[in-house]
């Protein structure tokens, strides 16, 4: 151990940290879940660091050699290679002053090392005259979580969703002239095509992507100019421009200075909106999930319209049962992610006068969604879909077996008509065909061609007039 001086006095510190005082008090301070803060939020406070000092230095604050020096080590620390040196829980001073504090010491102490000044020297930087130059964690914090929920999405969520949209278009692409039944309120409906049922999927997941980028948009302004509460003190007025448009050239995304400081600090709504954008994106997928594995189920006391890949042993005393273990995995994180964003809604909630004090807590949940989201979608496209096939066979004789292709008959001899002939249909075993031939009510050449399922299937085809489904 080594001795390290804060302000509020000595403490001692492992040898092998490159944190100080402030990090080690809240090391003791919060033993309370074992979970730090997620990785991608610290590498995003490298970035933000890294930034602040590039403008401190372009404003004339900060000595370019500093500048050097604060730089190369955040640089260090966006790049993940000082991650262990991150020790903080996520249940926190709610402010994540503590962390704010951990990244000024190492950026500091790494400093001293670069420098060969020893270890908690403070020189030749200074955790908080230099590395926090015109920052509070008030406004720095808040920062970092729109930036690092923004990159997550961009980096790590868009594209997993993007792909799983290709894929599913594919599908929908090959299974465009497969014709089977269409199902509403879990009861037969009128046909379709498997590939317009897989459109479907597709267009929900090309919204699911489109509402990241939306939830990117929405994150676009930062609290950093604000320091204490809102109002800018001990930091120059255009530093906050600065270094949002130096985060902008950094990361691709178009970051600016919040427009009003006093709500970017003391409310975290953009971040709401960001949990309610990943709640539908899970209710999404968790839909496309179930479906699936409703329409692989079987293999023959079910539907058994979709052939899922087998994956591994279904079971340990049924020999040979393959289960849905990829719907299954995807429906828990979408339960999972909606817990997580109930959390953060939650959160926004605690925004007391100039400050929410909640802010490690919706890094962690935001953050989380978005990992598990993005990596459940990935194994999903990768482990199911990309190996699906239809089973043409079971999608034709449900079709044929369907009272619903009655429905085709309403204009030729009306609704009440055909709903007789539907039930005398299902009580006699007859099929339609037989019924309404035994009935005289259409010629067989008009009957096979109002019966034709593919016909059924596109617009304008007969007997789309009348109620619900």
């Amino acid at each position: 151990m080594r001795n390290e001086r804060d302000s509020m006095g000595e403490m001692a510190v492992p040898d092998d940290a490159l944190y100080g005082a402030s990090t080690q008090r809240a090391v003791l301070n919060f033993p309370i879940s074992g979970t730090p803060l997620p990785a991608a939020f610290i590498h995003a406070l490298g970035l933000v660091k890294a930034a602040c000092a590039l403008a401190n230095e372009e404003l004339g604050l900060l000595d370019p050699g500093k500048s050097r020096l604060i730089q190369q080590v955040a640089q260090e620390i966006a790049e993940g290679k000082l991650d262990a040196h991150f020790p903080l829980d996520v249940f926190q001073t709610g402010s994540a002053t503590s962390t704010n504090m951990n990244a000024n010491e190492v950026i500091a102490n790494r400093a001293s090392q670069l420098s060969s000044q020893p270890i908690g020297s403070k020189k030749p930087l200074h955790p908080n005259d230099d590395v926090n130059l015109g920052q509070s964690s008030n406004d720095i914090i808040p920062t970092v979580l729109h930036v690092s929920v923004a990159l997550a999405l961009k980096e790590s969520l868009v594209p997993a969703l993007d792909a799983l949209a290709v894929a599913l278009t594919k599908k929908s692409e090959a299974w465009s002239g497969l014709v089977k039944i269409g199902r509403t309120h879990l009861m037969d409906a009128t046909p379709l095509t498997l590939g317009q049922e897989f459109s479907g999927y597709a267009a929900q997941v090309n919204k699911a992507a489109a509402r990241c980028r939306r939830g990117i948009t929405t994150l676009s302004e930062l609290a950093v100019g604000g320091t204490a509460v809102g109002t800018g003190i001990n930091t120059h007025e255009a530093f906050g421009g600065t270094v949002a448009r130096i985060l902008t050239q950094k990361t691709g995304l178009n970051f600016l200075e919040a427009d009003n400081h006093f709500e970017a600090q003391g409310a975290r709504d953009d971040c709401v909106e960001v949990a309610g954008l990943l709640v539908a994106v899970a209710a999404s997928l968790t839909k496309i999930a179930n479906d699936i594995r409703l329409l692989g189920s079987g293999p023959r006391a079910g539907f058994g319209e979709l052939k899922l890949p087998a994956t591994q042993p279904g079971s340990s005393i049924m020999p040979g049962k393959v289960n849905p273990v990829m719907s299954e995995m995807l429906v828990q994180v979408g339960l999972y992610v909606e817990g997580l964003c109930h959390t953060v809604q939650r959160a926004g909630r605690e925004g007391h006068f100039e400050l929410n004090v909640t802010l490690p807590l919706m890094a962690h949940c935001l953050l989380e969604s978005i990992r598990c989201l993005a990596n459940a979608v990935r194994t999903f496209n990768e482990q199911c879909i990309a190996g699906l096939e239809a089973d043409a066979e079971r999608c034709r004789e449900l079709v044929d077996r369907s009272l619903m292709l009655v429905t085709a008959l309403n204009p030729h001899i009306g609704y009440d008509n055909a709903a007789s002939v539907a039930k005398e249909a299902l009580t006699s075993g007859k099929t339609l065909r037989q019924v309404v031939l035994d009935r005289k009510l259409m010629d067989a050449a008009s009957l096979d061609q109002a019966l034709e399922p593919l016909s059924m299937t596109k617009p304008g085809a007969s007997g789309l007039a009348g109620g619900g489904g």
